[in-house]
Order: C-alpha cells, then structure tokens, then sequence
C-alpha cells in the first residue's frame, strides 16, 4: 500500500506543513513539502521533545541508517507479506486487508501526532477542505485496493517492474488535468520506462492480464493522486502535512472501503475470525502486516527529515530492484534474462527522468 515520495525541506526555518501520503504496497513519485529539520534542542528532548528524545542517545550517522534500514524493512515487508497472505497463505480478501491497513494507519497516527508529538496537530478547517480530503481517500482506497489485488496474480517482482512506470502516468495526468508540459527531454526519458515494461511483460514467465491490468490501475491511481493533490489542496490554509493527512484519509477510506468488502467479499470479518479460531497465527499475520503497512507511512517522513528528498528518491529507485530480487528468493518465481533486461531498463528509464525532471527545474527557477 504504499507509494515512495520525494520532499523538500528547508533547515532552520518556520515549519511550512504540506501533505501527502503514500501507503501499500509501494509506491511513490510525489512531491511534498515537510517541516524543517527541528534544532538540536528540539530533537533532543526540548520544546515538544517527544520522539525526538529517542535519537540523543545516538550517533547522527547510526540513527540516520537505523531509520533507512527500517524504511526498507517496512516498504518491502509489506510486500512480502501481502502477497503471502494473499496467494500462499490463502487469505484472498484484498479489499478487507486494504480496510484492515486503513484501521491501523488511522490508530497509529493519531498516537504519533497526538501522544508522541511527532509533528503538530492539524484541523479541517472547513466542508470544503473535508470534501477535498474525501475525494482523494476515494483515489487513495482504488490504488491500494488494486495493488493488493495484483498481488494475487503476478510475482512481486513483476509488481515492482510495473509500479516503476509511475512518473509516466504522472506526467500524463499533469498534463492532461492541468496543462502542464514538461520538457522534451523529460518526455524522452519516459520511453524506455514503457519500453522496459513492454519487455519484462513479454518475457514474464507468470503473467496475468488480470493481475497485469489491475498492477496499471493501481499505479495509474497513485499517480493521479499526486496529481490532484496538488490541484485541490492548494491554498496555505488548506495544505496538511502528510502525517495529518494520513490521519484524516485513513478512516475516511476505511468507512469507503467497508460497504465495498460486504458486498465483494461477503461476511468476511466473520469467516475472519473463524479461520483465527483454527489458527492464532493468522492473527499475527493481520496485525503484523497492519503495522508495516503504517510504518511504511511513517518512515517514509523520518528518511526525508533526516537525509534528503533526493536520498529517498535514489533509495526509492533502489528498492524496486531490492524487492524483486528477496521476492524471487522468497516465492521462488520463475523469471527471465529477458524479464531483467525490462526492468533494468524501467529502472534506467526511472533515473533518467528524475535527472532530467532535476534539469529541467534549475532552468526554470
């Protein structure tokens, strides 16, 4: 559920909260605004001391690693573990699962915002606002929902391989919604990111056009999110934080996604706990996978704040391949030179454009 993101921070100045939030199964091409780096006062158990507190009893440098460490762990563990539950362990309700990740990022940001003091507090501030907020859980719940349900039928691998091609939904939808053209080099740079794709589904050994299809979809909607985002959370009174929006989404699409599982899946919460009479395990399972869908959330924040937007796009990059070469040793999928010439050439086509994205902004400012 999640989705990789990119931020821009500026040290030593007023916080400027702006919003985004990313969640399962991986994802992540958009660009937000955080709050400055705290001063060392603040991180060390000062002024809203809270979490902070936690890294003065470390190394800049180990704490720094520490965090991205966990940043890999959650955004690949979340992975992992639904495409187990969802194909091996035989727990085939994507939509449910989706809803179960909702609850827990809901709970568990609002005992970082409101208990650990994570960042500030934010309020809707108007209908308007809330409306705003409702119309991007709904963008948010169809990308999660697919992603999962993806999982069911294609390899992780070849989940990654497509989520790659998220810059060129991006730009389509920048363009087709708000006019906005992009350089020829940065559309250049989009080739090779369909180009590889187109490879790496050819050659794919498990290929499903269901879960190929739903995998786009998902993909397409992380992506249209990012751009709507920006288009309706505007104004300075309007823009949240990404944790805060995280708080407001979460059981906005956990009350979008319930009508759905009932009616899709049937009484699945009952047939839930029965199978969790039979086997504690599954329990576990739901409660483990629920966590690291929300720690996704949270480490994807506490990268930026203590490295840089650019280290978690080179990170983001990174993790794609990361995660497809522990699925293929894990499940053991099959796959193909050919199928690794696509993706490397995805990846190769995901670089170039952020080089070029790069370019492209210095020239204008």
């Amino acid at each position: 559920m999640v989705e990789a993101q990119s931020w821009t921070t500026r040290r030593m100045s007023n916080p400027r909260l702006d919003a985004t939030t990313a969640t399962n199964t991986a994802v992540a091409d958009q660009v937000i605004d955080i709050p400055a780096t705290p001063p060392g006062d603040v991180r060390n158990g000062g002024v809203g001391g809270g979490v902070y507190a936690v890294g003065s009893y470390l190394s800049p440098n180990i704490l720094t690693a520490l965090i991205i460490a966990s940043w890999y762990f959650s955004n690949i563990g979340v992975l992992l573990l639904n495409k187990y539950l969802l194909s091996f362990y035989g727990f085939r309700y994507p939509i449910f699962l989706t809803m179960l990740h909702m609850i827990a990022c809901a709970s568990y940001s609002s005992v970082a915002i409101n208990v650990l003091e994570v960042v500030p507090r934010q309020h809707i501030l108007s209908r308007k606002q809330f409306l705003k907020i409702f119309a991007l859980s709904a963008i948010f719940c169809f990308s999660v929902v697919c992603g999962n349900t993806s999982l069911r039928y294609i390899p992780v691998s070849f989940n990654q391989a497509v989520g790659a091609t998220g810059p060129f939904f991006t730009a389509i939808f920048a363009f087709l919604i708000t006019c906005k053209k992009e350089s020829a080099e940065v559309y250049l740079a989009l080739l090779p990111v369909v180009f590889g794709i187109v490879l790496a589904s050819n050659s794919e050994p498990l290929f499903n056009l269901f879960g190929f299809l739903v995998c786009v979809s998902s993909t397409a909607a992380r992506a249209l999110k990012s751009v709507v985002q920006g288009l309706l959370l505007t104004s300075d009174a309007e823009k949240l934080h990404s944790m805060n929006l995280l708080l407001y989404m979460a059981p906005m699409a956990a009350m979008i996604l319930l009508p759905f599982t009932l009616y899709i899946e049937g009484d699945v919460a009952s047939l839930t706990i029965e199978k969790a009479k039979g086997d504690p395990f599954m329990v576990f399972l739901l409660i483990g996978n629920a966590t690291v869908a929300y720690l996704v959330n949270l480490t994807n924040f506490l990268v930026t704040k203590h490295t840089s937007a650019l280290t978690l796009q080179v990170l983001g990059n990174a993790k794609a391949a990361v995660a497809a070469c522990v699925s293929v040793l894990i499940f053991r999928n099959p796959v193909t030179v050919m199928g690794i010439v696509g993706f490397a050439v995805t990846t190769l086509g995901v670089v170039l454009y952020s080089e070029a994205k790069k370019r492209s902004k210095s020239i204008q400012k």
